[in-house]
């Protein structure tokens, strides 16, 4: 690769969360919702889309707008929002981006000769009569849609929102959609036309309950891959942190439950219980690029649930067949540890907690009343950025983490840029239940200010993480390690 490939994949001003990675041709594409920076509601901007060279998963190009809300017949003042897209190139060799007005109950669809677009408006899933997919009754909700173009041509979209017990009253009451499990509609070769009805894929946190899902049972997201002759199912549960997978032999019903993929917070991985970050919603899909496969995930920024950013982890496959969960890193796409040398931004931390723990995001605002939280964030306003993500609000007793580096030299200089009130040392470990393996002194600055430390690291493979104590707060925005 040209360069290192870091978590979150975009620059740190994009805010592109459910992402959809499709492999086309010698690219990878990435399709998503589009965030606003500190967003007062989710998807709020146009569709953009993020390609790479499948042999350099650092060298993404900014592929532009590629359709916009206002295209949608249906929202020409474009005040409803575009909810987790996924893109297909159907059997005809056009592509076909499919996706969700926020306020509606059906899927949509839009067709490009491209994989880039510009993508045109072509219609809404529908019944053989013509009426969109989700405004009869008895109708699922077409909520996130997933598709697959299967090896002898047949189309199958995948769709549905089952929300926690607690509510499935209120949302029937509101709805005419059954919202009880994901569903599977085999489509027309036109790629919009619904064969038949439903079929059930993966059960509801109701349904789910006493079978191999219960207490994963399907939320959201909806995400579908072929891994060799089996269908791989990949979804939001009720868990909202974490995206977990079913297989079957067949694509339209028989999944069974397989397990974690991976949670934001790194929730169960390794038997842990106490997230390590932000919890809230993600969502994403697997893609075979090169010999590997991935996940695709998103993290929450900014004290809040609407401002998310897309990353990515290697899947490792077990012996069995089955899929390890994966952890949380920095590295996720740069195939191995990154070089323990060099400038690093500090927003590529892929552990952010304060001195006594995380919420969840879209509760942290109304919560930290004591502000005791740390948080990604950024200055400008949306779409400004110029690279100065930084992680704002590290006080006494707050941590972030760095996974994984590759440490050669048993001793090393270690540079902070910080700003802010702060005073006194952050402390840097390769495990924070053992003795720190360095520490760095800093004090209070308006501007930002540079200070150095001396690291012993151990050689090897090894995490940092970074822990300050002392009276005030930190903004933290970069550091060398020489």
């Amino acid at each position: 690769m040209k360069n290192q490939a870091f978590n979150p994949i975009l620059p740190s001003w994009e805010y592109v969360p459910d992402g959809e990675p499709r492999v086309f041709g010698d690219r990878v594409y990435l399709y998503g919702s589009h965030d606003q920076f500190d967003g007062a509601d989710f998807c709020l901007n146009d569709y953009v889309c993020w390609s790479a060279p499948v042999d350099d998963l650092s060298d993404w190009r900014y592929e532009g707008v590629i359709y916009r809300k206002d295209q949608d017949p249906r929202n020409k003042d474009g005040k409803m929002h575009m909810c987790a897209p996924d893109c297909v190139q159907g059997p005809d060799g056009k592509y076909y981006l499919y996706y969700q007005l926020h306020v509606l109950t059906c899927t949509c669809v839009a067709v490009a000769d491209s994989p880039v677009g510009p993508f045109e408006y072509y219609g809404a899933v529908q019944h053989p009569d013509g009426t969109p997919w989700g405004e009869k009754p008895g109708d699922s909700f077409a909520f996130d849609p997933g598709v697959l173009v299967d090896d002898d041509g047949k189309v199958y979209l995948y769709v549905g929102h089952s929300p926690a017990p607690g509510i499935y009253k209120t949302i029937l009451k509101l709805r005419k959609n059954r919202v009880e499990e994901a569903v599977c509609l085999e489509l027309e070769p036109d790629m919009k036309t619904v064969i038949g009805g439903e079929h059930p894929v993966v059960p509801g946190p109701v349904l789910a309950r006493g079978t191999s899902f219960d207490g994963h049972g399907f939320f959201e997201a909806s995400s579908i891959r072929k891994l060799g002759g089996k269908y791989c199912y990949v979804y939001s549960s009720i868990l909202s942190h974490e995206l977990c997978y079913a297989m079957s032999d067949t694509p339209t019903g028989g999944f069974t439950y397989g397990g974690t993929l991976v949670s934001i917070a790194d929730l169960d991985l390794n038997g842990n219980t106490v997230p390590v970050n932000y919890t809230g919603n993600t969502h994403g899909g697997m893609a075979k690029i090169g010999d590997d496969w991935y996940i695709f995930y998103h993290r929450q920024t900014n004290k809040i649930k609407c401002s998310r950013q897309g990353c990515a982890e290697k899947l490792t496959f077990l012996p069995d067949g089955s899929i390890a969960q994966a952890e949380v890193t920095s590295c996720g796409l740069n195939g191995g540890p990154l070089k323990a040398e060099g400038l690093y931004e500090a927003r590529i931390a892929c552990n952010l907690s304060g001195k006594n723990g995380t919420v969840k995001s879209d509760q942290a605002r109304k919560l930290d009343k004591q502000n005791l939280l740390p948080y990604f964030t950024q200055s400008g306003k949306d779409r400004e950025g110029d690279g100065d993500q930084y992680i704002a609000n590290l006080k006494d007793g707050a941590w972030c983490g760095f996974k994984y580096f590759a440490f050669e030299k048993t001793s090393q200089e270690l540079i902070l840029c910080v700003r802010g009130t702060g005073e006194g040392v952050i402390r840097v470990y390769h495990d924070r239940s053992a003795a720190p393996i360095g520490e760095v002194a800093v004090h209070p600055s308006a501007d930002w200010n540079e200070y150095t430390g001396t690291l012993t690291p151990e050689a090897g493979t090894q995490p940092l993480f970074l822990v300050f104590e002392g009276s005030g707060a930190l903004d933290f925005k970069a550091f060398k390690l020489l």
